[in-house]
């Protein structure tokens, strides 16, 4: 059962990124930056197992997926999230971005998200960032669709754009959420309650 609802939770949240992918995609990679300022799938996936654990097959589904269609990240971000919804949703969260150059610095994200979704999770988060060169190219707002299928766990992930800055969050989450929806999340220096 456990198997067959991370199953669903990939397949749902995979399909409907690729709704996200139309808007976030232009041709194979998007990423502008040589190799040796950016992260190898190798190096994301050896952080995605520090960060997330026991969950490496589908972490590793998922950041194969990223890489296929987006290329090598700039940067990413671990942190935490919470999030619910009844039709209409927020989400909360904090991390840490860290860059090839050595660079990292906190960082709080926020966001208003309305469609057809249920219930609340909370979530473990590994952001993989496209075009950016630091954190200050982050503080403004990135519209994205996702969908979620989580009842007691689950891994989804999603595509965000503003300009040419790409973020992929793929997310683990425990809780009892099911739907799909359209939001946005801000980035910024400071946490606010303010979602908008």
């Amino acid at each position: 059962m456990k198997n067959r609802m991370r199953t669903l939770a990939l397949t749902l949240t995979l399909g409907l990124g690729f709704v996200g992918l139309a808007a976030a995609q232009t041709t194979g990679s998007t990423s502008k930056y040589e190799s040796n300022d950016t992260y190898s799938s190798d190096e994301i996936l050896t952080k995605g197992h520090q960060f997330f654990g026991k969950t490496t097959r589908g972490l590793a589904e998922a950041v194969e997926y990223v890489f296929q269609n987006q290329g090598q990240p700039s940067a990413y971000i671990v942190g935490e999230e919470g999030s619910g919804a009844i039709v209409g949703g927020l989400r909360y969260g904090e991390g840490t971005i860290y860059y090839k150059n050595g660079a990292q610095k906190h960082i709080y994200w926020q966001g208003p998200s309305i469609g057809f979704d249920f219930g609340g999770n909370g979530s473990r988060t590994l952001t993989l960032v496209y075009n950016s060169q630091s954190p200050e190219d982050l503080y403004s707002r990135f519209a994205g669709v996702e969908g979620s299928a989580y009842l007691v766990g689950g891994l989804g992930v999603n595509f965000q754009r503003k300009d040419e800055i790409v973020m992929a969050p793929i997310r683990t989450g425990l809780g009892a959420r099911l739907g799909a929806n359209i939001g946005y999340l801000k980035y910024s220096k400071h946490p606010t309650w303010n979602p908008f």
